[in-house]
């Protein structure tokens, strides 16, 4: 499966902006990570493009993403992709990271909700206008982005760590990794601005 036929799949079985806009700031990331790890871009971002297409069919964790998996297959996205969309779930699926690529999609997959978050409780709604400082504030208010497990994060980003950099990557490291990879893509985010109330 190339990246068209994902998206494709994608916007054949998520209707809300929210969830697109999530599948493309973890595809995103996982390309920034994957350029920079030497490893096959393509696959990395179809990991990330993919991961939670099934959530509106699905939303349940204990059928997501295994219950979605078929068509994956059926399509032919490649068995190291589906190893990681399943290891995402591991709760749910029983499925344990043991890839570079699966440990990259655990790290990036929540930490781009925090980002998102906070471009779109600014002003001007733009992603390009986040820092890390301002997350790291943001990261003690329990109240911001709630549906961002802290503790998961921090465990997903220490195994990536260990995995893929030697132990070198550290948390507001990585958070920053993702900001930037979010921030070239703002356009195809619509975190560049266009969701901004217009200036009377």
């Amino acid at each position: 499966m190339d990246r068209t036929a994902a998206w494709e799949l994608v916007t054949a079985h998520v209707e809300a902006a929210g969830l697109r806009r999530h599948l493309l700031a973890v595809e995103a990331a996982m390309r920034h990570y994957a350029a920079r790890l030497g490893a096959d871009v393509e696959e990395w971002g179809l990991a990330g493009l993919l991961h939670d297409w099934d959530w509106e069919i699905h939303p349940e964790l204990h059928r997501h993403p295994q219950e979605g998996i078929p068509v994956l297959r059926e399509k032919g996205v490649p068995e190291s992709v589906v190893q990681a969309i399943l290891a995402h779930n591991p709760e749910g699926t029983g499925v344990e990271a043991v890839a570079p690529l699966d440990y990259a999609l655990l790290a990036c997959d929540e930490v781009t909700g925090l980002v998102i978050a906070a471009a779109l409780v600014r002003p001007s709604k733009d992603v390009r206008d986040v820092e890390v400082r301002s997350l790291k504030k943001r990261w003690k208010e329990r109240a911001f982005a709630a549906g961002v497990n802290r503790e998961e994060v921090e465990q997903a980003t220490a195994g990536f760590s260990r995995v893929c950099f030697g132990g070198e990557l550290d948390l507001w490291t990585h958070v920053g990794n993702v900001l930037a990879a979010m921030q070239a893509a703002a356009a195809a985010l619509d975190l560049d601005g266009r969701l901004a109330a217009p200036v009377a």
